[in-house]
């Protein structure tokens, strides 16, 4: 599927954009107004997952600067705790949509667990996004000096750790995922490093350069590069059946989330939306790596993802990723 690419300048002409058709298949939604609206939208209000990190601004801009209302809809925003929640209320109807990692969204769909479509991009790595960094006074100074080593990472077996592997082993590095991987939440990786409870960590922005700031932390490689450059990091999925029976309403879903994503070009909106809705204050937001937001949604991109998690044994077996995302 491809998404309209938008410029500023055309914000003001959303509402032409409603002519344009947009198809999608997917589940079952939760709350909010179900009756069709004068547009034809089946659904005009929807719950939809979030996480407060810089990956998610689209969806916090697209609120404030009126671009779902343009659209025919109202969303009602829910914070996540962590990515893991997303499957559990999408499946229950508690959610209309969410956004999440693609490596949780394939594993569970994989699984069994969710019969998922993802509607839209959101995110994908850069350089200095996604790193891996050790403390001041480490002895680590190269990657061949994690060989054998505890790496903190948010989740194991999961985005983080895949990365991770993608990046060490084609230099020989192996690690165990059960034995090597500690989870540890983002904000508690300082105290991590400070007490060497675990050799490195797997840190992403603003605790990338916080940690760095913070405890003079030293960066051992960055992991948005060789298998995983510019690698696709989360979008937005909903259910099969959500996205079967409300399907003008996902497509206006995805325009508004396109014109977002555009909007994101210009670096000083995404500074400005960040302190609004996470942790990041205003002068740290001028300071991170960001990475970028694509503006149409790619079954070779995402089949990427898919393809490094069946080389790394994540998934089992070849992992088709079509099925999973309209093609329009």
């Amino acid at each position: 599927m491809r998404f309209p690419r938008l410029h500023r300048a055309s914000i003001a002409g959303l509402a032409a954009l409603t002519a344009i058709t947009l198809t999608a298949t997917g589940c079952g939604g939760g709350g909010g107004s179900t009756k069709k609206s004068a547009s034809g939208l089946e659904k005009t209000e929807l719950n939809v997952g979030m996480l407060p990190v810089a990956d998610a601004a689209q969806l916090k801009i697209a609120i404030d600067r009126g671009l779902f209302k343009a659209q025919g809809l109202t969303v009602k925003p829910q914070i996540l705790q962590g990515g893991a929640e997303a499957i559990p209320k999408l499946k229950s109807g508690n959610l209309d949509l969410s956004f999440g990692a693609y490596v949780p969204f394939f594993m569970a769909q994989a699984a069994g667990a969710i019969n998922l479509r993802i509607v839209a991009d959101a995110f994908q790595s850069a350089p200095g996004t996604h790193v891996i960094l050790v403390a001041k006074d480490s002895p680590i100074h190269s990657i061949k000096d994690l060989t054998g080593k505890k790496v903190g990472v948010n989740v194991k077996h999961n985005l983080s750790s895949l990365m991770v592997q993608a990046t060490l082993q084609p230099s020989g590095i192996k690690l165990d995922d059960d034995k090597n991987f500690v989870p540890i939440p983002f904000p508690q990786m300082e105290t991590a490093l400070k007490t060497h409870s675990v050799d490195a960590v797997q840190a992403v922005e603003p605790f990338n350069t916080q940690l760095q700031k913070s405890i003079g932390a030293r960066l051992i490689t960055d992991l948005s590069q060789g298998p995983t450059v510019n690698f696709p990091v989360a979008g937005f999925a909903t259910t099969q059946e959500f996205a079967k029976k409300n399907p003008k309403t996902v497509a206006a879903f995805q325009r508004a989330i396109a014109a977002a994503q555009a909007l994101i070009a210009d670096r000083k909106i995404l500074e400005q939306v960040l302190p609004t809705y996470t942790k990041i204050d205003a002068a740290t937001a001028t300071t991170l790596h960001y990475g970028s937001y694509p503006t149409s949604l790619s079954t070779t991109r995402l089949q990427r993802v898919a393809d490094i998690m069946q080389q790394y044994q994540y998934l089992t077996k070849p992992f088709d990723v079509k099925p999973l995302v309209s093609t329009g």
